[in-house]
């Protein structure tokens, strides 16, 4: 079952990032169906978190979809080459989002292959996750409850024991929000 909007514009962006762990985001781009199971994602908590894009009330051209409403990709580049996949949550105007970091692919392989440049790449870090599932800047402010990027709740049933929960990554210049244990990650079987 697709996530509605009521999944996405709920307040509590770190409940929302651990329960995306096991959904399935389905992408038709490029004439190309591929499904992934998300496996890892960090949470960025809007205007007082020194690690996200919208740290006090930033607002520019680059970050402007991370204030649309709940449910829409914010899709960046990092350093210049990797296209890096969000998931905006809470209502619009409030700047708080998921970063898919990890993913396991179910459903087209061969493209995601493709896209990765060889066979069995990995998808374990946002980069790649994007990549493989042909996310580009391109899909900034994509509707998640359309046809072109989606995710689905497809009933994996996460073991909460399973769950590891620590600081997210490459955000030391956010102080002691870097230590925030706002990054979760599993391993599918």
């Amino acid at each position: 079952m697709r996530l509605d909007r009521d999944f996405y514009e709920r307040t509590d962006v770190v409940a929302i990032a651990r329960e995306l762990l096991g959904m399935v985001v389905h992408t038709r781009i490029g004439g190309s169906h591929v499904a992934a199971a998300i496996t890892e994602t960090e949470a960025y908590a809007g205007v007082n978190d020194r690690a996200s894009h919208a740290f006090n009330g930033r607002r520019t051209a680059r970050n402007e979809c991370l204030y649309a409403r709940g449910g829409t990709a914010y899709v960046y580049i990092c350093y210049g080459i990797h296209h890096l996949f969000n998931i905006v949550t809470h209502a619009e105007g409030v700047p708080h989002a998921v970063l898919v970091r990890g993913v396991q692919v179910l459903e087209g392989r061969s493209a995601a292959d493709r896209r990765r440049g060889r066979p069995g790449a990995a998808t374990d870090g946002p980069g790649t996750a994007a990549q493989a599932l042909g996310i580009r800047r391109t899909h900034d402010g994509t509707d998640l409850l359309g046809d072109r990027i989606w995710i689905a709740d497809e009933g994996r049933i996460i073991d909460p024991a399973t769950v590891r929960t620590g600081p997210r990554i490459g955000v030391d210049y956010a102080g002691p929000d870097a230590l925030l244990p706002y990054r979760f990650r599993i391993h599918l079987p």
